[in-house]
């Protein structure tokens, strides 16, 4: 290997490095704080404790807003999902005119301020009676969601082989029928990715849930009417800690999914 090979692989390593470094360094120091005896997150830290992990057992405002978030997240992941295994085939399976159209359509909430869309959907939910609570927030996170169980089922999708579907139309199976026999088992690597996903998605937000809850608060709602009782902090952190690592594990195993699902298919299947 040449000397200015090894260089230009020397500085991509140290980018890689710094670049990772100033992500998560700084999500690091909420767990390291939530350990902390002291109210104050300061350094040098005076003790190590896990009472503030106790306090989260004791809180039934946190347990009543954690059953809403999860009623929400599971909602709203099933739903998006649902939807995307539909869309992803349209755009997968068949050519129309104004699909690059319709596709930008509906990736669209994917780049779009979520402060814009909370907004629109408030106003909107009032204007046609449906008013404000649980069932807005799920309205609003399947509608965040979706395009990213679409990108991921996409995903799964291209190089799907036609010639199994149609094989199992020849013997005589009908569309259905077809559907929950060949081509659900396919993707269901990319089914299980894209919940998990979606979960983590809905579970985590913050911005249309602080938006369209009402009284029915969400766990991250939670945490932020939370800050500003300084007494309060340490819980906030233990509890941040434990969604981080939740989150964290969540995401792996979706992708790990994904992955293992591409593997298992092989190249009879998958171009």
């Amino acid at each position: 290997m040449s000397t200015i090979a090894r260089q230009g692989r020397g500085y991509r390593a140290s980018y890689a490095v710094l670049y990772l470094a100033f992500l998560y360094v700084p999500v690091l120091f909420l767990p390291l704080f939530s350990f902390n005896q002291s109210i104050y997150i300061a350094f040098p830290i005076e003790g190590w404790t896990f009472k503030w992990y106790g306090t989260l057992l004791e809180n039934e405002r946190l347990h009543e807003a954690l059953g809403n978030s999860l009623e929400i997240a599971i909602t709203s992941s099933v739903l998006a999902t649902t939807l995307a295994i539909f869309a992803a085939k349209a755009y997968t399976r068949y050519r129309y005119r104004g699909q690059r159209l319709s596709l930008g359509v509906v990736m669209l909430p994917m780049v779009l301020p979520e402060i814009i869309v909370g907004v629109s959907l408030l106003i909107l939910l009032n204007q046609i009676g449906l008013g404000l609570g649980t069932h807005s927030v799920i309205i609003g996170h399947t509608l965040i969601c979706l395009p990213f169980a679409i990108a991921v089922l996409m995903s799964r999708m291209e190089g799907f082989d036609r010639n199994l579907e149609e094989a199992s139309l020849d013997l005589g199976e009908g569309p259905v029928t077809t559907f929950f026999r060949v081509t659900l088992p396919l993707i269901l690597p990319g089914v299980v990715a894209s919940l998990l996903l979606t979960f983590t998605i809905s579970f985590d937000e913050f911005i249309i849930a602080f938006f369209l809850s009402a009284t029915d608060t969400t766990l991250p709602v939670f945490i932020w009417s939370q800050l500003r009782f300084p007494q309060r902090l340490p819980t906030v952190l233990a509890l941040g800690a434990c969604i981080l690592v939740f989150s964290a594990i969540l995401v792996v195993f979706s992708e790990w999914i994904r992955r293992r699902g591409h593997v298992k298919a092989g190249p009879g299947v998958w171009n």
